[in-house]
């Protein structure tokens, strides 16, 4: 609990620079690119387009049912697709933000738990402006603006604090073992299958066991929030909220073993060099 609690100090008393150094992360990143940033926007922009081509066009899918209401397939895994980047590119970024940096570490000056932060939130203004498109297509598509939008507020800080937590850990020990961050690249892969991404969880209904396994997985539970904010359906967190428990309670033991082990080992990160 005393390194959870030096953790949240760190990037409390530390996020103006935060901010600050996740800015300059993302357009150092792009600085050698004609295009710079914009490929930031042009590359998910483009998955997407293939998605809609081949789901939309050359095999049109079933409308997935969300709340009652019945949704284009296309416009269904919109409302989650933009979210997986963002979830996809920030865990990789950040399991490899601390080893990739090593050789800054000696000149440093601030807390080495506020890099997973920064890195993330160089994705975070990413996923913003793919979030304002988003928003946009559905006013053209129908889907307007409603009150339930604002638990995207919520849902947003839940991801947000979901990948903290996990890049605490794989940051560690990405930085100990190089494999884990191709492990984990490998796993988050698999897991665009299996965190109704791109098909809905509730196919598997005549298997209830493996279908209530998967709902337990802290990710499903975002997307689900993303889906029913944009069609307005519910408030996902207050009637879900047995979901809502189990996700914070995933949360405080990831980010609770996060801290501790970064706590413990960053003193030695530099002999990892």
């Amino acid at each position: 609990m005393k390194s959870a609690i030096t953790v949240l100090k760190e990037q409390i008393n530390h996020f103006y620079l935060i901010r600050r150094l996740s800015l300059y992360e993302l357009k150092s990143k792009n600085k050698n690119n004609y295009l710079g940033i914009a490929w930031e926007i042009l590359n998910p922009s483009i998955q997407i387009l293939i998605y809609w081509f081949v789901f939309g066009t050359l095999r049109d899918r079933e409308p997935v049912s969300v709340g009652g209401a019945e949704v284009p397939f296309f416009y269904w895994l919109l409302a989650a697709f933009f979210l997986w980047i963002f979830f996809y590119q920030s865990t990789i970024q950040g399991s490899k933000s601390i080893y990739s940096r090593l050789r800054m570490l000696s000149k440093m000056n601030f807390p080495m738990s506020i890099i997973p932060s920064y890195v993330i939130f160089s994705q975070f203004y990413v996923h913003l402006f793919m979030l304002t498109i988003t928003i946009i297509i559905f006013q053209f598509a129908g889907y307007y603006i409603n009150i339930y939008y604002l638990q995207l507020i919520y849902f947003i800080l839940a991801g947000l604090c979901l990948i903290f937590s996990i890049s605490l850990i794989t940051s560690t020990l990405s930085t100990i073992i190089r494999d884990v961050h191709m492990f984990l690249n490998s796993t988050l892969r698999m897991l665009l299958y299996l965190s109704g991404v791109l098909w809905p969880v509730t196919l598997l209904v005549d298997f209830p066991a493996i279908m209530n396994l998967m709902k337990l997985n802290p990710l499903y539970y975002i997307i689900e929030g993303y889906r029913t904010s944009f069609f307005g359906s519910e408030w996902y967190f207050i009637t879900h909220w047995e979901y809502t428990l189990i996700f914070w309670g995933v949360v405080l033991v990831l980010f609770l073993i996060g801290a501790a082990m970064h706590v413990k080992f960053r003193r030695h990160f530099i002999d990892y060099l």
